[in-house]
């Protein structure tokens, strides 16, 4: 018997649709040592002999000593069984501190009232209740008492067994502040190695066992877990140990001086669903799914929305990546667009910002700052001339790195800009900057010890202005200092409905009505209408003209030619 047990004890994940309140749990403990092995095999022997009769065998067994060896419950989810010791400690109201144990004072009540609980070794723990949390780290993870396996639990499950118990001690009398510092800007590696836990909101539930010797049922020190059932808000459940399944049961052995072997077996006694429920029950979720994919149909809409013809939509998300090679430390950015002719942006639409200040980190021989800073922008191309069929200048960002010392001084680092792209799509472009520099020592020291530089009053004289009108824009005497560089992501989509093709059809159009006369293309269809009329007219008075017995003939050999 010895070699006839089941050693895989590991959890076991399942996953259902069905609530988790529906489990149910068969659990059957039985002990296999000691006097009920003795009672066994003394009986066995009577049992084969039948001349002797059962006189020696109702002298060493009787229905008690029976019925406390073995046990057998079906357990819910969730659903409390009150062990000896819980219903001594229970039965004071002075023991009870919290309202759940107030509550359990009143069903304790209640059994005792009534005929009494229907458990006799077997009891659970609930998510509820405080022993769940305080259970000794050998029971809840240690697999010797269920086997004969040598295992030692990782370090990441040491850590996991007090995550919950660390939450409680941690909070204060109001609950309100916790002790410990919310953010630690300088880990170490023990702390990180510490930290280093998996904490996910998990509903737990133990069936424990009362292992004592008869009569000695109510002690702490015999408690026993047996099974652990934890669950979460997405259908996944997760049973320690398995269910058996058919396969040997497992084997428990109580700690002390006898040593006691018990026989756990484990099945899941669920109540399965029957055929037409689980029809039913497809078609429900079929059907929910319908409304949820009409409702999200009603709320996006079943057509892109276009803008008129002639007109080109350009939504650009970008972000500032990073920045590098600047002096100074702790850089911010302050950008803004600039709409050539013929572009317009919607009347909310933001066309500047500001990013976070950042510090820089060093990488290779290389400064780095990395901002991660998103933004969007919107605007809109209408053409005045229809038989443009490209697009002669498009928005541009005009952007100025700074930096900000703990004097709050702040200096200028460098200008640049970044002429949004022509093509849709995704783009990764680095801008190169400058800035005015200023000769002389005096100028050196403002900068290093109070901040301040020369600044350009206009920034678009980054690049040649879009109000320039003159055919060269001389810097002659500027002096300028290349610094460092900025780093975009762009995705960047355009939208027209037949742009190009709208600007030839209307060329065609036009070509057309010239060659009709020269007629206008807004009073086109009316021009038509009236010249329809006169040439009308002039058919009739002409068919006046005619003399009546020319008209006469001419009906008559209508008529015989159709005939």
């Amino acid at each position: 018997m010895a070699d006839c047990w089941n050693t895989d004890t590991g959890e076991a994940v399942y996953r259902s649709r069905d609530a988790v309140k529906n489990l149910k749990i068969k659990v059957r403990i039985e002990r296999v040592t000691s006097t009920a092995a003795l009672s066994q095999h003394l009986q066995q022997e009577v049992l084969s002999q039948q001349d002797r009769g059962a006189i020696e065998l109702e002298t060493l067994t009787s229905q008690g000593q029976t019925g406390d060896n073995e046990e057998e419950l079906v357990v819910g989810w969730q659903e409390k069984l009150f062990s000896q010791y819980e219903m001594e400690l229970f039965q004071n109201e002075s023991a009870c501190q919290t309202p759940l144990d107030r509550q359990y004072h009143t069903e304790v009540k209640a059994l005792n009232r009534a005929k009494g609980r229907r458990n006799h070794r077997i009891f659970t723990y609930t998510d509820h209740d405080r022993y769940t949390n305080c259970l000794p780290f050998h029971q809840l993870h240690s697999t010797d008492l269920l086997t004969t396996t040598k295992s030692s639990p990782t370090f990441l499950a040491e850590r996991m067994a007090s995550v919950r118990h660390r939450r409680q001690d941690r909070r204060t009398m109001d609950c309100s502040i916790p002790k410990s510092k919310i953010i630690n800007w300088e880990p170490t590696e023990e702390f990180v190695k510490n930290s280093h836990v998996v904490n996910n909101s998990m509903q737990t539930m133990h069936i424990m066992g009362d292992l004592g010797p008869s009569g000695r049922l109510g002690q702490k020190e015999n408690e026993s877990l047996l099974v652990t059932i934890k669950t979460d808000g997405t259908g996944t459940v997760i049973v320690k140990p398995d269910f058996n399944k058919g396969k040997e049961p497992y084997r428990i052995v109580t700690e002390g001086e006898k040593r006691e072997v018990w026989r756990l077996t484990v099945e899941n006694v669920s109540t399965t669903m029957k055929p037409e429920e689980k029809d039913r029950e497809q078609n429900m979720y079929k059907d929910l799914y319908v409304r949820h994919k009409e409702y999200l149909t009603s709320l996006v809409g079943q057509d892109f929305e276009m803008p008129p013809v002639g007109i080109l939509r350009y939504l650009m998300n970008g972000e500032i990546v990073s920045a590098k090679g600047f002096e100074y430390d702790n850089l911010y950015i302050h950008f803004f667009m600039e709409l050539p002719n013929n572009w317009s942006s919607l009347p909310f639409q933001s066309l500047s910002g500001v990013t976070q200040t950042c510090r820089t980190k060093t990488l290779g021989k290389e400064n780095v700052a990395f901002f991660s800073y998103p933004f969007s922008f919107e605007a809109f191309y209408m053409s005045e001339k229809e038989s443009e069929e490209s697009i002669p200048q498009w928005p541009v960002l005009y952007f100025k790195v700074l930096s900000l010392d703990s004097w709050q001084c702040y200096r200028t680092e460098g200008y640049g800009y970044l002429l949004f792209p022509a093509m849709p799509g995704k783009h990764t472009i680095t801008c190169h900057t400058w800035r005015p520099l200023q000769t002389g020592t005096v100028s050196a020291l403002r900068r290093f010890f109070i901040g301040g530089s020369p600044e350009l009053e206009d920034h678009s004289y980054v690049r040649i202005p879009g109000t320039f009108k003159g055919e060269r824009l001389s810097r002659f005497g500027f002096c300028t200092e290349t610094t460092g560089s900025v780093t975009f992501n762009l995705h960047c989509i355009q939208q027209a409905k037949s742009f190009v093709d709208a600007a030839k059809m209307k060329k065609r159009r036009q070509k057309v009505f010239d060659h009709l006369g020269g007629f206008s293309q807004e009073g086109a269809v009316c021009t038509i209408l009236e010249a329809f009329q006169r040439a009308r007219r002039k058919m009739q008075e002409a068919r006046e003209s005619l003399p009546r017995d020319l008209v006469t003939t001419t009906s008559q050999l209508q008529i015989e030619s159709s005939a």
